[in-house]
């Protein structure tokens, strides 16, 4: 027995001297010295105590430290858990007590508020800072830079990616080895990625984009990354000469485009960029063409499936929709039980392959209900397929909000805006935003005789809520528009403020 996801991700670059990742201040680590990093911190969780099988909950800012992380996880057979960098503590106490985590990772800053979570569930908790110091780095500096790697089957989880439902509640996607690299060598093949290649890495790696797209197609590849903590203009425009491909979310690509120093000789050498996590607007797709002479590859993937469709490396990549199935999944458009519809009518997306999840953590029923016996996930996007093939998503079954490529769930900013004084009932909705592709609004209608205060409101839910979660702006409304059956109507309320922050 081996290591399928540690063996193809990080054990083909043994003893290599390459570069792996560029970091801003002019530091190269190498692909082994990478691996002698990760093993290090191997061995410290190790000597914690953890098992495999274990569950590592990981919340720190973007570094070398935080990837090797990852690496360390894989090599010693633990459950990776990546958590946004701008959850709140009540968020995280959900997160760390439903996946069980043995041990805790989190930026020193946030050690005192969560070593109270830590010791109510009997967990180990260790720092890890943005610039790679804190007690995890500390003790695995005095650790062997050798480690030896736990056997694991491609069927053994390798990381949890939490995804919230409409009712706010929080699911933990368990995502296999061979979830993981089957996704990475599909599209190291398709976007024909080689050791040659430089990735510009912008992106988060608590997401699936940074982490099991960027990273993973990266390793696979046995390429390096700049790696970027977060997307800042000037520097993504100062590193774009070393680069060859970039990934990013439509947000980079318009700020990109917002400044006159991105022009055809600046981009004249790369290769390829891609763009994910959300809608990309056609006349995006335009502008960046005639601007830099190259046309964005957009794909289509989500939490629970990794990578399901792209637009051809060769060919036409045609804008507005996500191309073609990936080698090996299967795309169809269903009707609500499962049939599959005529091709080019409008349905709900469903998905098979080896990308596939294994299922939500410990909610059987949920995983019943979305997960079909036949292999099939229920993606609770619509969508269809064209004659020539690509697919196109027209909307959500439910009403999920993407901004900037985050996910963002309405029921759970409801239920604190419908906490407020004042406040009767809310709707939360995304709408249009030329930066972030959709922003959140909240509509909300007040109690007979209450005048609510919107800026108290919107104090409130920031100290409750990730930023990214936050409405940009509320709206006062004498009621919500319903059906006869009392369903609030949200798309008579997307049309009615679809350009409010367009126009």
């Amino acid at each position: 027995m081996a290591n399928p996801l540690y063996d193809g991700l990080f054990g083909l670059h043994a003893g290599k001297s390459t570069a792996f990742l560029q970091l801003p201040d002019g530091q190269v680590i190498t692909h082994q010295g990478f691996l002698e990093i990760s093993a290090q911190i191997a061995h410290v969780m190790v000597e914690i105590g953890l098992k495999p099988g274990d569950r590592v909950a990981v919340q720190v800012e973007k570094s070398a430290q935080a990837l090797a992380l990852y690496a360390a996880c894989a090599q010693a057979g633990l459950v990776f858990l990546p958590l946004n960098t701008a959850y709140t503590v009540d968020e995280l106490s959900y997160f760390i007590e439903n996946s069980g985590a043995s041990l805790i990772v989190c930026d020193g800053s946030n050690a005192d508020e969560l070593t109270g979570v830590a010791n109510g569930l009997k967990a180990k908790i260790e720092t890890l800072n943005s610039d790679g110091s804190g007690s995890l780095i500390a003790r695995a500096s005095t650790m062997a830079t050798h480690f030896a790697t736990v056997d694991r089957q491609g069927d053994d989880l390798a990381a949890f990616l939490y995804t919230s439902g409409t009712t706010g509640r929080s699911k933990g996607a368990m995502l296999t080895q061979n979830n993981l690299l089957s996704n990475a060598q599909t599209l190291v093949r398709e976007w024909r990625f080689t050791s040659d290649d430089v990735l510009l890495h912008a992106l988060p790696i608590f997401h699936t984009h940074g982490l099991f797209v960027a990273t993973n197609v990266t390793l696979v590849a046995g390429g390096s990354m700049i790696f970027l903590p977060k997307f800042d203009l000037d520097q993504v425009v100062a590193h774009l000469p070393a680069a060859t491909t970039m990934m990013g979310v439509p947000t980079f690509y318009t700020r990109l485009l917002g400044d006159a120093r991105f022009t055809k000789k600046l981009t004249a050498h790369m290769r390829l960029f891609v763009s994910g996590s959300a809608p990309l607007l056609a006349e995006t797709h335009v502008q960046f063409e005639e601007r830099s002479g190259h046309r964005i590859l957009e794909r289509y993937g989500m939490t629970e499936t990794n990578m399901n469709t792209s637009n051809p490396y060769f060919g036409e990549r045609r804008a507005g929709t996500v191309g073609f199935p990936l080698p090996g999944v299967e795309v169809k458009i269903c009707d609500a039980e499962g049939r599959a519809l005529p091709q080019g009518e409008i349905g709900e997306i469903e998905v098979r392959g080896p990308n596939v999840f294994k299922g939500y953590w410990q909610m059987s029923e949920k995983t019943a209900a979305e997960l079909r016996e036949n292999g099939f996930f229920i993606t609770g996007d619509l969508g269809r397929i064209d004659q020539d093939g690509y697919v196109q998503i027209v909307g959500r079954n439910k009403d999920l909000i993407i901004s900037g490529g985050y996910n963002i769930y309405p029921k759970e900013i409801e239920l604190v805006l419908d906490d407020q004084p004042g406040v009767l009932e809310s709707a939360v909705i995304g709408v249009p935003h030329p930066d972030f592709g959709e922003t959140v609004l909240g509509v909300i209608v007040a109690e007979r005789g209450a005048t609510p205060d919107a800026d108290a409101i919107l104090k409130a839910v920031s100290q409750t809520l990730a930023r990214f979660k936050h409405p940009r702006r509320l709206v006062l409304l004498e009621e919500l528009p319903r059906n006869t059956m009392g369903k609030v109507q949200k798309n008579i309320l997307r049309d009615q403020y679809q350009g409010m922050f367009t126009s």
